[in-house]
């Protein structure tokens, strides 16, 4: 394992390492925080949080560090990947070197269970994010429920049609008008027909002034249409730092919940 940086302003500890995706051909960074109790504990499950757009992969522990001590509260490892400023968390299927489905499902949790003392099963994984984040949360955990059992968004973008200029979304997919089904394949709200009631847990809030609320309403309607177990939260609040900075907090004590034996059915 390589380790670039480490730091130990809290209990818990925070490293900065170095992962090679084989898909892309290239090294990436991400984040990770071990509890307090790490190593000397039995395996530990893990909380993946995904950036949002424009971000990075230490864009948490800069700017929310709510979650280095949400480690020691709730004894799991987070592990912040980085998802490239843009990349909305899929595989391109216009551009190759985009392949963060891949990576984030895949390589990076195979890098982070032969390096770190994981429950290597859906039971010990969880996935959350915000923004851009949070779509790419939902759309991972909806498509690989083999690998995580349960997920969350903070103000995502579950719905990404509605926003055909935004983002750079046509980079990544090429420009809706001419290349729909792209949009329609990559987009979490079009992911339900994957799930049956009870296969995952899911977790999803937003503020009632954030311009990506009706998309998460539509998608809290459609979970509750197809008898899709899930828990909506709506509240005052815009798309910012203050917003999911608390809102992590929520869904770290529902991630918790789901890892303690008995709790996660």
């Amino acid at each position: 394992m390589l380790c670039l940086t480490a730091g130990n302003a809290f209990a818990s500890k925070v490293d900065t390492v170095l992962t090679f995706s084989p898909s892309m051909k290239k090294n990436i960074k991400a984040v990770v925080i071990t509890p307090d109790t790490y190593p000397k504990t039995d395996k530990m499950p893990v909380l993946y949080l995904l950036h949002g757009y424009s971000g990075k992969y230490d864009n948490w522990t800069k700017h929310m560090p709510n979650i280095n001590y949400l480690a020691d509260q709730y004894q799991f490892i987070i592990v912040c990947p980085d998802g490239n400023y843009g990349s909305w968390y899929f595989d391109s299927p216009i551009d190759t070197t985009f392949k963060y489905e891949t990576y984030v499902a895949g390589e990076l949790i195979q890098w982070i269970d032969k390096n770190y003392k994981t429950i290597s099963s859906p039971t010990g994984r969880a996935i959350s994010g915000l923004s851009m984040g949070g779509h790419g949360a939902l759309f991972l955990a909806f498509r690989h429920q083999d690998v995580f059992g349960a997920c969350g968004s903070m103000s995502g973008g579950v719905d990404i049609r509605p926003f055909p200029n935004n983002w750079e979304l046509a980079k990544r997919l090429g420009e809706q008008r001419t290349h729909p089904e792209n949009w329609e394949k990559n987009t979490v709200i079009n992911q339900l027909h994957l799930l049956t009631p009870g296969s995952l847990k899911i977790i999803f809030d937003c503020g009632t002034e954030d311009f990506f609320y009706p998309v998460n309403v539509r998608l809290h309607e459609e979970l509750t249409y197809r008898n899709i177990a899930h828990d909506f939260i709506s509240r005052p609040g815009q798309h910012n730092r203050e917003y999911w900075n608390n809102a992590v907090k929520y869904q770290a004590q529902y991630f918790s919940d789901f890892f303690k034996p008995g709790l996660n059915k």
